[in-house]
């Protein structure tokens, strides 16, 4: 006879009991329900051969089996555990890595993965030096090392994220600071935190770099700056875009003029056809400079500034888009807007061709997040996630999934305990996971970052002479810490081996009871 229960890790007292007949090796039949498989609860079967599985989910709960007086063994019993937020309906869970607090804080731009795969990001706040902002890098565990802290005189208020260079090195923009009028300016980091400035903008050759760099094949950089430029016949600057080489040579490629788009606020990107693609927030054809300011366009550009715009948002299939775009396996572009579309102005995701036939995949509702203000980012498996800035179930922003087909799914909504306005893009590592960040919330206030992974789903094989074999989904330089303890309301939680490094997609240990009738496991992974 096998009795099996399920129950809060806080009370050891059953919440669902059950008592089984082992009729034979393959079947397990409930005397009440003539199931051939027990449910436990959301998230919880026991399945023949008395192999119990457990899917771990944001309360701590435990399953157990012993088995009666009809066969000795063991009585396995595991507990869920885990510093993970369930993310509802999307198998996907949230695992803040690390939380900022007064200094450094609000990280706004996006993180990416250096060769040595450590992260690396900027904050707009915080650092030594009269809160300018700083330069980062954080391991894929979660510890932080601030590399620089702006002075003002070298830039301040960094809001785009890094590029890495063919070279090593990253490259990145600083809104405001520098020596010539506050206009901001192209910088150079070591790994090490040495700082060369590339070059200051001095408002005629733009003005307050908002966006990352991209660095195009030929080996140059290039960016966009938010104003400054030649205005070309308009009554204020409407932003530029630019190139420049790692060794600072300049050239201004295109000024914007309002027409045809204003106010570029994110980075470019390089298509497969050698051009680049990208966006301004504000412009279009009814664009006056004061009254009328536009809805925001979608523009390609070469290397060598030759200039074609591609389209005009109307605000019905969206308008204000902050964020670039990135070109899909599909070889079409894919990005967001702020605001706008058919569903009130909660924004929008759209794809577009390079011959600039536009696509409104999506329109937000608020309910299922509101305001994108950062790009997507294809996975893997062909899918897009993003961002939404706000609403959501806690008004304080959403993670998404989107298929190219217009398919979305709410992957997880902030409530500001555990992050607030993620407002940067995400970014997927070379273990699978996607990582990214908060502007704001956490326990400090400062935002967070963290990483989205799937929850552990936990089997246990019971074996002779007292031995279990744990069994559970990882990800490659995961870290995981298996523990165990007689009585689930009992001592505290011991460590069963060494901490566990993941090398596949699939881990397994075992363990050997050694004469106890029972005990408790819980697997958690490690920031």
């Amino acid at each position: 006879m096998l009795e099996c229960w399920s129950a809060e890790s806080t009370n050891t007292s059953p919440l669902h009991h059950s008592v089984w007949d082992h009729a034979d090796s393959t079947e397990m039949r409930n005397r009440r329900t003539g199931s051939g498989v027990l449910r436990l609860g959301a998230g919880f079967s026991l399945s023949p051969r008395e192999r119990v599985r457990v899917r771990g989910n944001d309360r701590s709960t435990a399953i157990g089996c012993r088995k009666g007086l009809r066969k000795r063994g063991l009585a396995v019993l595991i507990v869920a555990l885990f510093s993970l937020i369930q993310a509802a309906g999307a198998n996907l869970a949230l695992q803040t890595l690390y939380e900022f607090e007064s200094n450094p804080k609000n990280p706004r731009g996006a993180l990416v993965q250096g060769r040595d795969g450590n992260f690396y990001g900027t904050t707009v706040f915080g650092g030594t030096n009269r809160s300018n902002g700083t330069v980062f890098q954080v391991t894929p565990e979660g510890l932080l090392t601030v590399l620089h802290s702006f002075q003002g005189s070298d830039g301040a208020m960094p809001l785009a994220g890094l590029v890495e260079g063919n070279d090593g090195l990253f490259y990145g923009t600083a809104q405001s600071g520098a020596p010539n009028g506050e206009f901001g300016g192209v910088f150079q980091i070591t790994t090490n935190g040495e700082v060369t400035i590339l070059h200051y903008f001095d408002g005629s050759d733009g003005s307050f770099p908002r966006a990352a760099l991209v660095q195009g094949r030929d080996g140059s950089l290039y960016g966009m700056t938010v104003s400054g430029g030649t205005n070309e016949g308009t009554n204020s600057d409407n932003g530029t875009v630019f190139k420049i080489t790692t060794q600072r040579l300049f050239t201004s490629l295109f000024s914007f003029n309002g027409r045809n788009g204003s106010r570029p606020t994110a980075g470019l990107v390089e298509g497969s056809d050698g051009s680049f693609y990208g966006t301004t927030s504000e412009g279009g054809p009814d664009y006056n400079g004061t009254a009328i300011v536009g809805n925001g366009t979608v523009f390609q550009i070469t290397t060598n500034g030759s200039f074609r715009p591609l389209h005009a948002f109307n605000r019905t299939d969206g308008s204000g888009p902050e964020a670039g775009l990135v070109e899909g396996s599909d070889g079409q572009f894919y990005g967001t807007t702020q605001f706008g579309g058919t569903n009130g102005d909660n924004g929008t995701v759209f794809k577009i061709t390079p011959a600039g036939v536009l696509t409104n995949l999506y329109s937000f509702a608020g309910t299922d997040g509101g305001y994108p203000v950062a790009g997507l980012a294809q996975g893997r498996d062909g899918n897009f996630y993003g961002t939404t800035d706000g609403d959501g179930t806690n008004t304080f922003g959403t993670i998404f999934r989107i298929t190219p087909n217009g398919v979305l799914t709410t992957l997880f909504s902030f409530n500001r305990t555990n992050g607030a306005s993620p407002v940067a893009g995400l970014v997927q590592a070379l273990d699978g996971n996607f990582y990214g960040t908060t502007f704001e919330g956490g326990t400090g206030g400062g935002g967070t970052l963290f990483r989205l992974v799937e929850p552990l789903l936990i089997a246990v094989a019971p074996g002779s002479n007292g031995r279990v074999t744990l069994s559970w989904n990882s990800f490659t330089n995961g870290t995981y810490r298996v523990e165990h303890k007689p009585e689930l309301a009992g001592p505290d939680w011991l460590a069963l081996h060494p901490d566990v490094l993941a090398t596949h997609n699939t881990t397994s240990i075992t363990n050997s009871l050694e004469g106890a009738a029972q005990s408790f496991y819980r697997i958690r992974l490690l920031p």
